[in-house]
């Protein structure tokens, strides 16, 4: 058998593979999801601390699994960046193709004040998350005036750019050989170097991204922001300023990638521009796609999935970019919605507002 034959096999396969897992798993979430709906708020409360609870001690559950420790760092990673595509893409309907350009920009904000400048670790930390704001904003006025595949070109366009710019200044940015030597944070005169104490930052990251995210969404502006992704002309018109909001969710989502950037830095003590290319923004996509846009709890689902598939299935791995286009395909075909989506969150909603 040739080697187009085999891949092509291969491809079918775990398309198959694919199509069986979204459907089980959708049903097992679209379950999950009713039953945690119909809940009663104080229930519905006790349920959400035992997940968070949960996430606290899986540190001391896998404390000597070493190598699951390290996967549960970069599923906190890639949770947090997808999140914070989600302000753009799920709340403001903007369709952003370099969000790693921000991931970027916080990453060598950290690796440079620390390396080259001496700066301690959560001073630098601060600077990324500004700093991917600032050319959030810089980025966002311009463009975010255009739609659909403009903007998604644009912001292509951005990612090529600094990923060159990272490549070819090579007096500031070491090239092609990238940053090495990254410190870890210290707290209290305490070097956090292993993958629990990563694991710990990245959680209270995560935490503080869902925060913020349910906060956007339930306030004025959330509610313009929803607004505006329905009918721009319409928000518009009752005196909402859609440029505005649209720039302001752009500047939230660029300044916590630029917080991911930096702790991603510090936890790998390693960065070069490999780290960051368009695909790394196509992974983000699917993530939110998978789980469903403007859904933070499938959101968090489908960083989780993309990120442990590849490593628990290791023989995928050279087909990665390429199941990630397929599943892309199917979640549009069967469903479009996502894994857990807002539709469904916002009907058990309202179920429990009838029952009350």
């Amino acid at each position: 058998m040739g080697n187009i034959s085999r891949v092509l096999l291969n491809l079918i396969l775990y398309s198959g593979i694919l199509y069986l897992g979204i459907i089980v798993l959708s049903k097992v979430f679209d379950l999950g999801t009713k039953k945690f709906m119909n809940l009663n708020n104080k229930n519905r409360k006790v349920a959400s601390l035992g997940f968070l609870v949960l996430g606290a001690l899986l540190p001391l559950v896998l404390a000597n699994n070493t190598y699951a420790l390290r996967t549960s760092v970069l599923v906190l990673i890639y949770i947090v960046l997808a999140l914070s595509l989600n302000f753009v893409l799920g709340f403001a309907g903007q369709l952003s193709m370099g969000h790693s350009a921000f991931y970027a920009v916080g990453a060598y904000t950290t690796a440079i004040l620390t390396v080259t400048y001496n700066v301690p670790f959560w001073i630098a930390l601060v600077c990324s998350g500004i700093v991917s704001a600032i050319f959030g904003l810089l980025l966002g006025i311009p463009t975010l005036r255009l739609k659909g595949d403009y903007l998604a070109i644009t912001t292509i366009g951005f990612s090529e750019i600094l990923r060159l710019v990272l490549i070819n200044w090579a007096s500031f940015t070491r090239g092609p050989a990238g940053i090495p030597g990254i410190p870890s944070p210290k707290i209290f005169g305490y070097t956090i170097s292993s993958n629990t104490g990563y694991y710990y930052i990245l959680y209270i990251l995560a935490l503080l991204t869902i925060f913020i995210s349910y906060r956007l969404l339930n306030s004025r502006l959330g509610r313009g922001l929803v607004a505006v992704k329905d009918d721009e002309v319409a928000a518009e018109a009752m005196g909402i300023n859609p440029t505005f909001l649209k720039i302001l969710a752009f500047v939230l989502g660029a300044a916590i990638a630029g917080l991911a950037g930096g702790v991603f830095a510090s936890f790998i003590h390693y960065v070069n521009p490999d780290n960051f290319t368009y695909m790394e923004s196509v992974v983000m996509l699917t993530m939110v796609v998978l789980g469903g846009v403007g859904s933070i709890p499938g959101i968090i689902v489908g960083a989780t999935i993309l990120t442990i598939l590849p490593e628990a299935l290791r023989g995928i791995s050279t087909y990665r970019y390429a199941i990630y286009g397929i599943l892309l395909v199917m979640m549009m075909i069967v469903r479009p919605q996502g894994m857990i989506s807002m539709s469904s969150l916002k009907g058990g909603a309202k179920h429990e507002n009838s029952r009350s």
